[in-house]
């Protein structure tokens, strides 16, 4: 399929204005994040969740109420919708109270349900309940960010390897990018921060990573034709050329997790969200950040393969010299 004709946009002039929009909603991301904390879902914090459903759906307010007058912390119940409102779902998210021991894990819940009975609510269901004690939560915790730190530390080895340190750091920055993005999108609409989130950045760390190989691979082909050319103008040859494969790869992933998140149920709806975010977020820094970095890191050093302009004259000199 062809959708550009000798595509040939400078990209690489636009780079200061990408990186001033990156920063832009990084620094806008992070700022709701200090102001109203990180939300993590119950598998890093601890707590008990209970979905209710009702044959007549109340107010949140009076299911709030009942929590807060019938149960121990209940005051601090999140309550809110589950799923479409045709379903009348609830969603009752408790804190841990107590201690974590086998014979109390499921105290919370329980109450939470007695509470709700008690304030005479109308009939309603348990259809799920999920319980996670605070030290499993803070091991997740632990284990979430290491898995994510050795991702990082992985990529950073093979592609300084495979290719040369300064593209090691524009992949590397890209990925960062794209994960801080996908946080401050996350925090934008207010998603908890759940192990169903965590598979979706880490998988968006693959997916970013792998757009921004395919330009670097085309930029090392390129210096073989193109050894006199600085790398600016090298770079952005090779996203040019790479263009309609990442536009086509980036637009089918998108619609297949655009249909996950319309259809895949609320449980998916973090993933799916955290997902949609990433796909844009990486092909926009494989195409803008990734090697903007990568040139501004490299300098005017030269990159493998490429020769220096005065070298590659000297011998025309030399000819001239000796022809008059």
């Amino acid at each position: 399929m062809q959708i550009f004709t000798n595509p040939n946009y400078d990209f690489v002039r636009w780079r200061w204005h990408a990186i001033a929009l990156s920063l832009l909603v990084i620094l806008a991301g992070l700022g709701v994040m200090w102001k109203d904390g990180v939300r993590l879902g119950v598998d890093f914090e601890g707590g008990t969740i209970v979905i209710a459903k009702f044959d007549q759906m109340p107010p949140l307010e009076r299911i709030r109420e009942a929590l807060q007058k019938g149960m121990p912390g209940g005051g601090e119940a999140v309550v809110q919708q589950y799923g479409d409102a045709a379903n009348r779902d609830v969603l009752i998210r408790v804190r841990r109270t107590g201690a974590e021991t086998a014979g109390n894990l499921s105290q919370e819940a329980e109450a939470a349900v007695a509470a709700l009975k008690q304030a005479g609510l109308g009939n309603f269901a348990v259809v799920g309940t999920e319980i996670v004690g605070p030290v499993v939560g803070e091991q997740l915790k632990r284990q979430g960010v290491l898995a994510t730190v050795l991702a990082l530390a992985g990529i950073l080895i093979y592609i300084a390897i495979r290719f040369q340190l300064g593209f090691a750091v524009g992949a590397v920055a890209a990925t960062l990018h794209d994960l801080l993005v996908c946080l401050a999108f996350l925090a934008f609409f207010k998603y908890d921060i759940t192990l169903n989130v965590i598979a979706g950045l880490l998988t968006i760390t693959g997916y970013s990573v792998n757009d921004t190989i395919v330009v670097f691979d085309r930029v090392r082909e390129n210096m073989r034709s193109m050894r006199r050319d600085n790398l600016s103008r090298i770079v952005n040859v090779a996203v040019n050329q790479t263009l309609a494969r990442t536009v086509i790869t980036a637009g089918t992933t998108l619609l297949s997790v655009l249909a996950l998140y319309l259809f895949g149920g609320e449980v998916l709806k973090g993933f799916a969200f955290t997902m949609l975010v990433g796909i844009i977020s990486g092909t926009y820094s494989t195409v803008f950040i990734a090697s903007a970095i990568a040139i501004m890191f490299q300098g005017r050093r030269l990159v493998k393969g490429q020769v220096a302009p005065a070298a590659a004259d000297a011998p025309r000199r030399t000819g001239r010299r000796r022809a008059s």
